[in-house]
């Protein structure tokens, strides 16, 4: 491996044009084809083999005009208090809210009227419309969603209560401030770690090119796969993440290369082959955990993983193609003001003629002096952390957890104290056979069972299709859609099914938001185990081949263990117990999006695992070209920890820039995993690692021979290169600008 990146180096190296026309004429064209696109971001979210989804599909094919792909909404009108909202002038208020909601839009297909629908609580004083659209919400325009705030504006200005929900509203802009401040936080950290402007220029260059490619083509399928909005973000989260961080290695490994006395061609192929390795290696580690998310056969969550290994992949080739055509332009100045002209390092600092001792030496010597006190110090503090993770409770977002001051919270919680906690959750039981006749006096029986139900606040008669060998019965639970009376209610109603189904052949089935949710995180609970095994025992191979030890991979799996627990049970801390809500800008706490967990797994293990591929690879070198375990450790996390830190610091800015995003599951995405990432590196990576090889010793190395026979040889850590003669080096590819290595 470490020779082929070597090749790849010194091609890109002299033949620097030619790869950066390449790259930017695939940039172009990608970024062509994704403009001329017209298609929008899919919002459709299916859960394939559930029951819920089932029942879903069965609506879809038998009720195909109450499942029209319309935009919808819902207008709440309450009246003044004391009043009802049937009374003279309010009556006449509303009235008037309707007509306007009519002519608001030529997209409107129908206004329901309150009154005529019987959509007024009990008390008269609150009642609802519901507004549907001729076309999907994504079709709406600004002059549709100001036609809407028309209406309710007319109503709250005749004294009424007036707010709305549904996917007819305007959504709020994702504005791109936040993840800015990340990015220059990432350029900040950049010039103080390499003290040049242009040094720390080429990771951004190239992570702005590949996260350019990856959106591009992301954007230009998104309808062809039905991809959702998040999934273009999370890959531009983890594209520039990791392109910064890629290119950071390679960079700093050719400064060290100069260092060491090689000419910048030959800086430029070594750095390749070694940092290089490391970034591939980690590349594909990041690459298996996300492409992983496949298992739990969610579609929404395979497009996302499998659109974020794309980036990654992108960003592993422009690491090792981009970055040595870069250097090429720059060999010297990216050397920083403080190298000598030959390429060579500035004199280290030295205190009374002993070298200065660095931050990063003075931890590393307190961390092999006292390994075992170390180590359970920084486990029991990550334990601590992921205490709340115990009380993770799981869910769907719903107007329920918007910001107490939308309208759509308003509107929900309305609804809530005049219909019922259970309003805003009712639960849809289809009953369908091929002989109407058993359908219907299925679905008789069953309805009357399930008023029998504990928890019930009402059921509708049964309503049946043309052909009627369907039909559906809605069913308001009596508590709110989260609560565990409600998870109880559809177990119990899917036993009624399963009974009447045996005793009369009709199939029965419960869906609506609320059994979705359910399904969804009952699949999750389902799939985290095989996700495990899989993407675990895929990486574990991949760590062996790598480090040639069964050890030093078995530590990096319960290291990842510590930090993704952690990492959950901060997340519960903020965004579901509400700590420090206003620091990070959440308006409304409440249950973690059901997708979550699993997905934070898989980016937190495939991040911690380039962590760990970054640092341990360098301790492993200097094993491997004769250094003592101990000497090893020291010498490896010299060398890496200055550049390991400020690759954290990368992430973490990147990261950190996404928590100011609209879309919940971003926003708390970005949480979790600035703080995986501080966690991981800083607590697990740079100190529980080497306490933990402190103690193992040379054991940490081992391999049994029979292993060691049959896993092919990698060499990441580039030891052919160190026995081969720089100069005498074969040239692989003909060089377009041989005078580059002379003058540089």
């Amino acid at each position: 491996m470490a020779t082929f990146l070597h090749r790849i180096g010194r091609f890109a190296f002299g033949r620097r044009w030619l790869v950066v026309l390449l790259w930017a004429v695939v940039l172009g064209a990608v970024g062509a084809v994704a403009a001329g696109t017209t298609n929008t971001a899919s919002s459709n979210f299916s859960l394939p083999g559930t029951e819920s989804q089932r029942a879903f599909d069965l609506l879809a094919e038998k009720f195909p005009a109450a499942n029209a792909e319309g935009a919808s909404a819902r207008v709440v009108v309450r009246a003044p208090q004391g009043e009802r909202v049937d009374g003279g002038a309010n009556r006449t208020a509303m009235e008037k809210v309707l007509a306007e909601l009519k002519d608001s839009s030529s997209r409107v297909a129908q206004v329901s009227d309150p009154f005529a629908a019987r959509t007024v609580s009990e008390d008269g004083v609150t009642a609802y419309a519901q507004i549907t659209y001729t076309v999907g919400a994504a079709d709406l325009t600004d002059a549709d969603h100001t036609g809407i705030d028309k209406a309710l504006d007319t109503g709250r200005d005749q004294g009424l209560t007036v707010e709305a929900s549904g996917d007819a509203l305007a959504q709020p802009e994702q504005g791109m401030a936040a993840e800015a401040i990340g990015f220059l936080l990432a350029a900040l950290v950049l010039v103080i770690t390499f003290g040049s402007l242009v040094a720390a220029g080429f990771p951004l260059l190239t992570a702005l090119t590949g996260v350019g490619v990856s959106t591009s083509l992301i954007t230009a399928v998104s309808a062809t796969f039905e991809l959702d909005s998040s999934t273009s973000a999370l890959a531009s989260m983890l594209g520039i993440a990791v392109g910064i961080d890629y290119a950071l290695f390679i960079v700093s490994r050719y400064r060290a290369e100069r260092a060491d006395g090689y000419d910048a061609k030959e800086a430029a192929a070594r750095a390749n082959g070694t940092a290089g390795s490391a970034v591939v290696f980690a590349g594909v580690t990041v690459i298996i955990a996300l492409a992983g998310l496949a298992v739990v056969n969610l579609p929404l969550l395979t497009a996302m993983g499998l659109a974020a290994a794309g980036a990654v992949v992108i960003a592993v080739l422009v690491a090792i193609t981009l970055v040595p055509a870069l250097l090429s332009f720059g060999s010297e100045r990216v050397l920083g003001r403080a190298r000598k002209r030959g390429g060579a390092a500035a004199p280290a600092k030295t205190v009374n003629g002993a070298p200065k001792v660095t931050v990063g030496r003075r931890w590393i010597t307190l961390v092999m002096r006292r390994p075992a006190a170390v180590l359970i110090l920084a486990v029991v503090a990550l334990g601590t952390l992921a205490l709340p993770a115990a009380d993770l409770k799981l869910g769907l977002p719903d107007d329920g957890s918007a910001a107490p001051s939308s309208t759509q919270r308003k509107a929900y919680d309305l609804l809530s104290e005049s219909f019922g906690p259970g309003f805003n959750g009712p639960l849809i039981v289809t009953v369908d056979d091929k002989t109407p006749a058993t359908a219907s006096a299925a679905a008789t029986s069953l309805g009357k069972d399930i008023k029998a139900l504990p928890d019930v606040k009402s059921v509708s008669p049964a309503a049946f299709n043309k052909a009627g060998d369907t039909g559906i019965i809605n069913v308001v639970p009596g508590s709110g859609p989260t609560t565990d009376a409600t998870k109880d209610l559809v177990a119990d109603i899917r036993a009624l099914a399963a009974t009447s189904q045996d005793a009369n052949g009709a199939r029965a089935m419960v869906t609506g938001t609320t059994a979705l949710n359910i399904d969804v995180s009952d699949k999750f609970s389902a799939a985290i185990v095989p996700y495990l095994v899989l993407v675990v025992g895929l990486a574990f191979l991949v760590l062996i081949l790598v480090f040639r030890s069964i050890l030093v991979p078995v530590k990096a799996a319960l290291g990842f263990l510590l930090s993704v627990l952690a990492s959950l049970g901060s997340l519960v801390a903020v965004f579901q117990w509400g700590w420090l809500k206003d620091l990070f800008g959440l308006e409304q706490p409440g249950p973690i999006m059901s997708l979550m967990p699993i997905l934070l797994v898989g980016i937190v293990f495939g991040l911690a695992m380039d962590y760990q591929v970054f640092l341990v690879t360098r301790m492993r070198e200097a094993y491997v070209h004769g250094a003592d375990p101990r000497t090893a450790i020291e010498t490896g996390f010299r060398h890496s920890a200055k550049v390991v830190t400020a690759a954290a610091l990368i992430m973490i800015s990147v990261f950190a820039g996404f928590i100011g995003a609209q879309e919940a599951i971003i926003k708390a995405l970005g949480f979790a995993l600035a703080v995986a990432v501080a966690l991981d590196a800083f607590v697990v990576r740079m100190t529980i690692v080497p306490a933990v090889l402190t103690l193992l010793g040379k054991h940490a190395w081992s391999l049994p021979r029979w292993i060691d026979r049959i896993l092919p040889e990698v060499d990441i850590e580039g030891e052919k290169l160190a026995r081969r003669d720089p100069e005498a080096a074969a040239e692989p590819f003909p060089d377009a600008e041989p005078q580059l290595s002379g003058r540089r």
